[in-house]
């Protein structure tokens, strides 16, 4: 097999350990990621950003650390993280079966039930590219409009994927957050972007999740970002989900207002009809709501 060798190097450097050999890993538009056997038998994957921004990867690997705290869905273990790289052990991926999927339903739910300080963590973040704005506030309607959702419709504006009256529907909704946002709850302890391209079906019989965003939450985020891009087997995670820590009740109901922040993310990163989309579901949700 071939051997990249910088990338090699580096890992070694970072490892401590020979790396026998390299593989370009499919995927990503953000960094370039290696498979790595080391020298002992292992596998790991390494993730390169050149001169990626300040913490990029730190983030990461800390909400992977927080996140596995928890004890409930599986992530790999960090074997090494600096400015430009991140490495991580190795998933052998498989194909998704619905024995997985029920697993890994209750697993998330573990995961939310560990909670988390506040709503926010203490560093700010990112997700994809885009910055991601974590400073707490006491509750999460405050959160979500503060930090979730108005510095993606400013920057969607500016970008101009977003009209100003496209701007001013979703402004809409924010103003009636507190009525919208459905029972109050704890801070859950969340992966933040969690669509199937931030799941790993093992070989080993797990579900991994990856690339978070984590931060506390509302664990129905983490459902609507599932559902607002689809999963193998997703009715059997939801289903297992409920089983294990019951969601409150108008929960799909509320889908659309917790899939605003992840539209308005991909309008401010790619365009195209994600602005249009971000609108739609607010529509959606104020005709569903009279004052």
């Amino acid at each position: 097999m071939a051997r990249m060798a910088g990338t090699a190097a580096r890992a070694e450097t970072l490892l401590g350990i020979g790396v026998v050999s390299t593989t370009p890993v499919a995927g990503g538009d953000i960094c370039t990621a290696t498979r790595l056997r080391l020298t002992d038998g292992r596998g790991a994957i390494i993730k390169t950003r050149p001169q990626a921004p300040d913490g990029f990867f730190q983030r990461e690997a800390e909400g992977l650390h927080w996140l596995g705290e928890a004890g409930g869905a599986k992530v790999p273990t960090v074997l090494a993280v600096a400015d430009d790289c991140l490495v991580l052990d190795w998933i052998e991926p498989s194909k998704p079966t619905p024995e997985m999927a029920e697993r890994f339903g209750r697993d998330l739910a573990a995961t939310h039930r560990a909670g988390a300080p506040s709503f926010g963590a203490p560093l700010d973040g990112y997700i994809g590219r885009a910055p991601l704005p974590n400073r707490p506030l006491p509750t999460w309607p405050e959160f979500f409009a503060s930090r979730r959702v108005m510095p993606y419709v400013r920057a969607a504006v500016d970008r101009g994927s977003l009209t100003p009256d496209e701007a001013s529907t979703i402004e809409a909704v924010m103003r009636r957050i507190h009525d919208l946002a459905g029972p109050a709850e704890p801070p859950a302890r969340i992966h933040g972007d969690l669509w199937s391209g931030n799941i790993v079906w093992g070989a080993d019989g797990d579900v991994w999740i990856i690339d978070p965003a984590a931060h506390g939450g509302h664990r129905e985020t983490d459902l609507a970002m599932l559902s607002l891009f689809g999963a193998p087997h997703l009715q059997r995670i939801l289903e297992s989900y409920e089983e294990a820590a019951p969601l409150a009740e108008g929960w799909r109901d509320r889908l659309p207002l917790h899939q605003l922040h992840p539209l308005l993310v991909h309008a401010v990163l790619f365009g195209g009809t994600y602005g249009a989309r971000a609108t739609a579901a607010a529509k959606q949700l104020l005709s569903g709501h009279t004052s």
